[in-house]
């Protein structure tokens, strides 16, 4: 295969990730797409995992970080009565155990108790690092792993659905929150074990609603040419549209560019905003002190904004 000739792309894909792929391999396959300089996405899927993996490109990728931290919702099947390894499909049984009788009242008082800031221990099988070393490594050697607990976020845990032992669930949680575990959890309330057998992200914030392109979609597009696949893209600010906006002085903007620090005397101290220029550019991520100097937390390449799709 030829060596693909790198452009500047600058912009956020919103791409649907097929099961069977890590997230990576998800990226660098819409990278070669695009022919992006450079790339990166903003929080893993395990392979099993289908949905929304935001993609950044060029300078989105300097607000990748804001977005690892974001709230998210997941849909998940799961199968009760078969704890596994990896806490999915994926992994080894470990033990078969026989599913009392349960009414749904009982599966959600069971789920309710999950909510919450919770403490949550991590599957083995992920990316979690100890010593420098993913844990999923050293679990596939046979070594003894033990996943440190952590403190969680899950804002909400609902049954939609049973069919006999199977169950479809839908999750809003936090950063780092793992549904595998949560799934494992469960089971364990409920006296019989579980495992994910169907996990899909269903949005991120803030694309709480979002236009997402399989890598089918994106292949045909480019059979169309550049133009046609860069129309997929979301320009930066909608990565930030959380964020308070301070609309600066052509004379403000470039100072921020220059790393300098203009002063507003009398405004009002604001940890963390988006500078936005007169045409309407995403200047610079800042934070407004006591004194009303502007700092500089992220600078940004002047770049034309995509088009949005949504």
């Amino acid at each position: 295969m030829a060596k693909p000739v790198w452009r500047d792309v600058h912009g956020i894909l919103l791409l649907d990730k097929p099961a069977g792929l890590s997230s990576n391999q998800a990226l660098q396959k819409a990278r070669r797409l695009f022919r992006a300089d450079k790339a990166g996405h903003t929080g893993s899927l395990d392979p099993l995992a289908t949905g929304l993996l935001p993609v950044c490109f060029g300078e989105a990728t300097k607000i990748a970080g804001l977005l690892l931290g974001a709230r998210k919702a997941y849909a998940a099947e799961c199968a009760l009565g078969v704890s596994t390894t990896t806490d999915d499909a994926e992994g080894e049984v470990l033990e078969r155990r026989v599913v009392p009788p349960l009414d749904d009242e009982a599966i959600r008082r069971a789920a309710a108790g999950l909510t919450g800031r919770i403490t949550q221990v991590p599957p083995v099988y992920s990316a979690l690092k100890q010593g420098g070393e993913p844990l999923y490594r050293r679990a596939r050697r046979g070594e003894d792993v033990v996943a440190p607990a952590r403190e969680v976020a899950v804002y909400r845990f609902d049954l939609l659905g049973r069919a006999g032992d199977r169950l479809r669930l839908e999750v809003e949680c936090g950063s780092g929150t793992y549904v595998r575990s949560l799934v494992r959890d469960l089971g364990e309330r409920l006296g019989c074990g579980a495992h994910v057998t169907a996990l899909r992200r269903l949005w991120v914030e803030p694309f709480m609603q979002p236009r997402m392109f399989t890598l089918e979609r994106l292949e045909a597009l480019a059979a169309e040419g550049e133009a046609a696949l860069d129309a997929c893209l979301l320009p930066l600010e909608r990565g930030l549209a959380a964020l308070p906006q301070l609309a600066v002085s052509a004379t403000e903007a470039i100072l921020l560019g220059q790393g300098r620090r203009p002063v507003r005397p009398g405004a009002t101290a604001v940890p963390l905003a988006c500078a936005i220029d007169p045409t309407g550019r995403l200047v610079a991520l800042v934070a407004i002190g006591d004194g009303g100097e502007m700092r500089v937390l992220r600078g940004f390449n002047a770049v034309t904004a995509p088009r949005s799709p949504v």
